[in-house]
């Protein structure tokens, strides 16, 4: 007997005892299973007790106390049967692909959460933010959804754990809530970025002595920044852009001595930089680009030993990086910060060849001399494969006129190994595509468009196990869209989309030459999955196998020479947002199955030779006609052109008319002599 004790309580000890799961928490369970679909099913067994399934816990009640299945694939919504599960304190279903709003009385019914992460997914509506939130709650997290709505004061009453608050990357409306500093003076992160609030930053963070993290970038405010953000004496991070802040940046800024990141660009921001601002000698990034500061650059940044990334842009300084008017060539005396991790010189008047002396930097991660008249490319990528830790490389509008190298001699096996980014874009450049691009196993991005490059796509492209953003629009490219790049690993599944780094970028990074100003990305994981081949001479079918690419969000094929149909296989991209067809040869009707591409938001068949209907309902009720034009066969309620009678205002080919005109003369003519015979018989038959 105490054998069988001592078993029992190793296999506790090792396993953590569990009773049996609770009927009312199997049933919600199972419920929220059937809401929810995913490519690898759930290990949910009815045969089997639901403490054992996949990503559930209990405790030694029975009682469903987590529910952990981030990054599962899993699509559908969340089944109101969750708020059963009452003892639930740990709930993360991040990185997945839900939709649909958060279930009625959702914060009411889990009072003892403390874990909530729904980051990542595409939950809409307006969640109960009225509601008091858990009292246990330390980590709440709904950033990068389509939540809307206000934040109320209430919500956060019962807050006294808080730790992290993330809302970012939504469509929050209102004032950012400082009182809830009031009940959660322990918070340690807060990030409202990338919403819709309005008015100015209100007073009241000061009380978050905690502090480390503040992040508002990207989300309508105005106003200064307000005076007791400088009592945060733990802050690390400051993080403001992309706003309409004004005044000018206090000399209190010093005060916050544990500072790393201050990004206030984007802003409307006055005056000059706090001379004394080395005085924040932990400082590693500094962005203070597009702003209306004026003055010099203050000496004291001499003693920020631990800056990697200085930005000042676009102001109105006596010494700046970009957008200057600097002439003459790279200066060498640039090559002396031995600790540079991020240099952009881009949009000034450079020329020159890039100096062998660059690969001295051998930190350097991220490098943009775009928009200069730099010469000689090939000797470029030949020095630049020496910096060993070369992340990003953007040289577009450099260059213009020469041939890209192609030989795949020209990377030794040990460059550019860690390079993921890779612009040349608007070089005007002629040549292949380069074969030394297979090589590079971590290239996440490759912008080659606005050149001449000739030839065709080469199949190999495909293989790149980690490019999810393909740009070679507006060349000279002939052949056919090559099956292989329908196979790209990481626009094929979610588990390979979710690999994409998500890790700020040292300096953004501006894409499509033509537009450098307006495509801002801090993080590569909020590039697009895409593939822009348009204004090329790309020919033959649209392959079925590009259904394959069910977490591409921009397909742009327009402007070439495909013909045949569409595939009925693109209903299968799911994750679609943007597809532009037109200025084809493309023939049949338009699939009525892409009107489930429910994330559709710009579309465009325009200028082929389809017929039929087009299709009604779903995102097919917002496009305007524009996205129909050119197709006089096609017909439907946005063309006011009536599919009972298609034709109608189609304009007649003039051989077609005179066919037609001959065919009636021929048809006259023979029924006037039918006539004429037959008349002669019957006569014939009277005598």
């Amino acid at each position: 007997m105490k054998l069988i004790i001592v078993l029992i309580a190793i296999s506790c000890f090792v396993h953590t005892c569990q009773g049996t799961c609770n009927q009312l928490d199997r049933d919600s369970l199972s419920s929220f299973n059937l809401s929810i679909s995913t490519t690898s099913p759930l290990n949910w067994s009815l045969s089997i007790d639901c403490c054992t399934w996949e990503g559930v816990g209990c405790d030694d009640s029975g009682r469903v106390t987590n529910l952990w299945l981030p990054s599962r694939g899993l699509q559908g919504s969340i089944s109101p049967s969750i708020v059963n599960l009452n003892s639930l304190s740990q709930f993360n279903l991040s990185h997945n692909s839900l939709v649909g709003p958060l279930p009625d009385g959702f914060f009411v019914s889990l009072k003892r959460l403390q874990v909530i992460d729904l980051s990542r997914n595409r939950l809409s509506g307006k969640p109960a933010l009225s509601d008091k939130l858990s009292t246990t709650i330390h980590t709440f997290n709904l950033s990068s959804n389509h939540f809307h709505g206000t934040i109320q004061s209430s919500f956060l009453q019962t807050t006294l754990n808080l730790e992290t608050f993330d809302v970012s990357n939504n469509d929050f409306s209102g004032v950012i809530p400082s009182i809830i500093c009031t009940f959660s003076s322990s918070i340690q992160s807060l990030d409202f970025s990338n919403n819709d609030f309005t008015g100015p930053i209100p007073q009241g963070f000061g009380q978050c002595t905690e502090l480390q993290s503040f992040r508002a970038g990207f989300s309508n405010l105005s106003g200064e920044v307000p005076q007791d953000i400088y009592r945060l004496l733990m802050l690390q991070e400051l993080y403001l852009p992309g706003n309409r802040l004004s005044g000018k940046i206090d000399k209190r800024i010093v005060n916050l001595s544990n500072l790393k990141i201050l990004a206030l660009y984007g802003n409307e921001l006055t005056g000059m930089i706090p001379q004394d601002i080395g005085r924040l000698s932990r400082l590693e990034r500094l962005q203070l680009h597009i702003n209306q500061l004026e003055g010099t650059i203050p000496p004291s940044l001499t003693n920020c030993k631990r800056l990697t990334t200085l930005n000042l842009r676009v102001n109105s300084l006596e010494v700046d990086l970009g957008n200057n008017f600097f002439t003459g060539r790279l200066p060498t005396s640039l090559f002396s910060c031995k600790t540079l991790k991020a240099i952009r010189l881009a949009s000034n008047e450079l020329i020159g060849e890039i100096l062998p002396n660059i690969v001295e930097l051998q930190s350097l991660s991220l490098l943009s001399l775009s928009n200069n008249s730099l010469t000689n490319i090939k000797s470029a990528i030949k020095i630049l494969t020496g910096c060993k830790n070369l992340s990003t490389l953007i040289l577009s509008k450099n260059f213009y006129d020469e041939e890209l190298p192609s030989n795949e001699s020209l990377i030794d096996p040990e460059g550019f190994q860690n390079l993921q980014v890779l612009a040349l874009g608007g070089c005007r450049f002629t040549g292949a595509v380069p074969m030394w691009l297979l090589k590079l196993d971590k290239l996440e991005v490759i912008d080659l468009s606005f050149n001449n490059i000739t030839g065709s796509i080469p199949g190999w492209i495909g293989i790149l196990p980690n490019l999810f953003y393909l740009d070679l629009s507006h060349n000279l490219l002939s052949g056919y869209f090559p099956m292989e790049l329908s196979r790209l690993r990481r626009l094929g599944s979610q588990q390979n989309s979710d690999e994409v780094n998500s890790s700020s970028l040292e300096l953004p990074v501006f894409v499509q030459p033509n537009n450098v100003s307006n495509l801002q990305y801090n993080q590569l994981s909020n590039l697009p999955p895409a593939i822009y081949l348009g204004n090329n001479n790309i020919g033959g079918t649209i392959p079925v196998e590009i259904g394959q690419l069910k977490f591409i969000i921009s397909l742009d094929l327009s402007n070439n020479n495909f013909s045949g149909t569409i595939p009925d296989k693109i209903s299968n991209l799911t994750n679609l947002e943007k597809l532009d067809l037109s200025g084809n040869q493309l023939t049949g009707q338009i699939p009525a199955s892409l009107q489930n591409l429910n994330f559709l938001s710009e579309f465009s068949v325009a200028y082929n030779n389809l017929e039929g209907p087009i299709p009604g309902g779903g995102q097919f009720d917002t496009f305007p006609s524009s996205s129909f034009e050119g197709n006089p066969r096609l017909c439907g309620r946005i063309l006011q052109r009536s599919c009972l009678n298609p034709h109608v205002n189609e304009p007649r080919d003039p051989e077609e008319k005179d066919d037609i005109i001959n065919w009636l003369s021929f048809g006259i003519g023979y029924g006037v002599s039918l006539i004429v015979t037959m008349l002669a018989v019957f006569k014939r038959s009277l005598l």
